[in-house]
């Protein structure tokens, strides 16, 4: 969709919603919300909480620029809606983003098409106290519940005593949890953009891992542009952010999280189909090491509409 198009219509920018992502999303929205006016776009704010299908209609809105982070908003529920009504929308359509949120489902798939990522179980809920199974042995464990994003409920496992507390804790999320192999190595985020690689980020927390409260508290995090890799691993990290995004299905702006390990193998942990959009977020950070500013980013996210 070109912008003399973009232009005639209203733009409604989703924010909110019910996930226990609302308080960043809301954040990401008012960003983008403020930064479309700002390019004298025709934009509302809507938070998609409460009836959302009443809300659509009442809007009149052309486009949605989805900013919703975990939940509905980004499993393919909120896409779903806005294709029965017949509403173009920014980022990856229903199934690509059902995949890219079911830890499980998008694991698998990689698997299937050769693309690394550190070993991993599934376990399946519920789980009674008295039903969590011994630590496995031979090396630190990462416990994650399987469908929710921004390292919500995510913990490294060093000893058994704690095994217990993160199982339970990542169970509160839902009723599957994801125990990965626990890889050390450097944290890199590629940003890839209407299916083309935009750039990428090391990323350096002060905590133990990029954490929730890494990602969203200032001065937490050291961002390296770009990643200190040799030209050889960082280009091979970018080759497979790009094959994880194609395995998906993924469109839009995608941001794909990946650990090199000491060794300098690459391995994906996630695909984000709706990356962060706060002052702390890592694809504005990316689109501006690029020469994209803030607000040439969502314009061409708004582009690449209906370009799969």
């Amino acid at each position: 969709m070109n912008r003399t198009e973009l232009r005639k219509k209203k733009i409604g920018v989703l924010l909110g919603g019910t996930s226990s992502e609302r308080e960043v999303s809301l954040r990401s929205g008012t960003a983008v919300f403020k930064a479309l006016k700002g390019r004298g776009y025709r934009a509302v704010a809507i938070d998609a909480s409460g009836d959302l299908c009443a809300k659509l209609k009442k809007s009149g809105i052309g486009i949605a620029f989805i900013v919703l982070h975990g939940g509905h908003g980004e499993n393919g529920a909120i896409q779903g809606l806005l294709e029965v009504m017949g509403i173009p929308y920014t980022g990856s359509g229903v199934l690509a983003s059902a995949l890219a949120m079911d830890k499980e489902a998008s694991k698998k798939i990689f698997v299937h098409h050769g693309i690394p990522v550190p070993p991993f179980v599934v376990l399946h809920g519920p789980v009674s106290s008295k039903g969590i199974p011994e630590m496995p042995s031979g090396m630190p464990l990462v416990v994650k519940p399987a469908a929710e994003g921004s390292s919500v409920g995510v913990e490294i496992v060093k000893e058994p005593a704690q095994f217990r507390r993160a199982l339970k804790k990542a169970f509160s999320y839902g009723d599957r949890v994801i125990i990965e192999g626990y890889v050390k190595g450097k944290e890199v985020q590629i940003g890839i953009l209407n299916n083309k690689i935009l750039g990428g980020v090391e990323v350096r927390p002060s905590l133990e891992f990029y954490s929730y409260e890494a990602k969203y508290t200032a001065g937490l995090t050291e961002y390296i542009f770009p990643p200190e890799l040799d030209k050889k691993t960082y280009r091979r990290a970018q080759d497979i952010a790009l094959q994880a995004h194609a395995a998906l299905g993924c469109s839009g702006a995608t941001r794909v999280d990946l650990i090199i390990s000491q060794r300098g193998r690459p391995y994906v942990l996630e695909v984000n189909t709706i990356p962060g959009m706060t002052e702390t977020s890592l694809l504005p950070k990316i689109a501006e090491q690029a020469g994209l500013a803030f607000p040439d980013l969502l314009e061409e996210i708004l582009g690449g509409i209906g370009a799969g």
